[in-house]
């Protein structure tokens, strides 16, 4: 949905205001509403995730999303509100105007992506609703700005199909997480749309953050039982427990693990063996 008025023609008529923040994150208040009804708090945030927080939303607050980085130009932004976001609406600006993204009634935990302009920073406004003026609540979502729109999670066209040789041998290069190990259960969530995949991991090899998490007094990697993680996948890929070993690869967002490339070990070695003596493997992988 477009609103009927330019950008520029909008904040002509108010008075922009900017707020102090960090690098990543800002948390600030709506209070400035009450002495000048016009006015739109204005942030500017330099990281490619981090979070914002508006404690007694009032009247407007857009945020400018400006990474710092010369190399990370990103093609996707995804914001994931936080349990608390009520009575406000989010939009996007996208050739000078604005574009509704999220409203009251979105589904909890759901993650909303959209593609950049790349001619400007992305940017977004949020609109508190009048009746719910000084309420005391917060409001705020986490941010991530992703390089490709198909690292996004929870994509119409995220594909459920195997990966091919090329995808595998690439995976286990470019993945957040990459990680060897059994299924111990998948469990289905039809609000969300989404499987989770509890794994026991008997290897990590490398992972972005803290999604594995190693066992205390957990046995040797052979016991298959030292490390614990979770990988989400859409539902509607019907993902189901499988006996054997697996090479699980995907990417991480807003601290949680999904799914990409998912062979058995077995087969992965196999190909990444041929592709090392044709010489046509894209990294070294340890297949010890």
């Amino acid at each position: 949905m477009l609103l009927n008025v330019t950008i520029w023609m909008y904040f002509l008529a108010l008075q922009l205001r900017c707020c102090a923040a960090d690098l990543c994150n800002w948390t600030g208040s709506g209070f400035a509403a009450g002495v000048d009804s016009r006015i739109v708090l204005q942030v500017r945030l330099r990281c490619t995730e981090g979070s914002v927080r508006w404690v007694y939303p009032g009247q407007a607050l857009r945020v400018v999303l400006e990474p710092n980085l010369s190399s990370a130009r990103r093609a996707t932004v995804c914001i994931k509100p936080s349990p608390s976001f009520r009575g406000a609406s989010v939009f996007i600006e996208r050739a000078g105007e604005l574009e509704l993204l999220l409203t009251d009634g979105w589904r909890t935990e759901q993650v909303f992506c959209f593609p950049a302009d790349g001619a400007h920073s992305p940017a977004l406004y949020l609109q508190a609703s009048p009746q719910r003026y000084w309420s005391r609540r917060t409001i705020g979502f986490r941010y991530e700005l992703l390089s490709n729109r198909s690292a996004a999670p929870n994509l119409d066209h995220t594909s459920c199909r195997p990966c091919n040789d090329k995808e595998l041998l690439m995976a286990v290069c470019s993945s957040d997480f990459v990680v060897r190990g059994y299924i111990k259960n998948v469990s289905h969530d039809s609000e969300r749309q989404t499987s989770l995949v509890e794994v026991s991991a008997v290897r990590v090899y490398w992972q972005r953050s803290g999604v594995f998490e190693q066992l205390e007094n957990a046995g040797s990697p052979q016991s298959g039982s030292s490390w614990r993680g979770q990988i989400h996948t859409l539902l509607r890929c019907h993902v189901k427990p499988g006996d054997g070993e697996f090479l699980f690869t995907g990417s991480e967002h807003f601290g949680e693990a999904w799914l990409g490339c998912a062979p058995r070990y077995k087969d992965f070695l196999s190909v990444y063996q041929t592709a090392r003596a044709a010489r046509q493997n894209s990294c070294d992988f340890p297949s010890e």
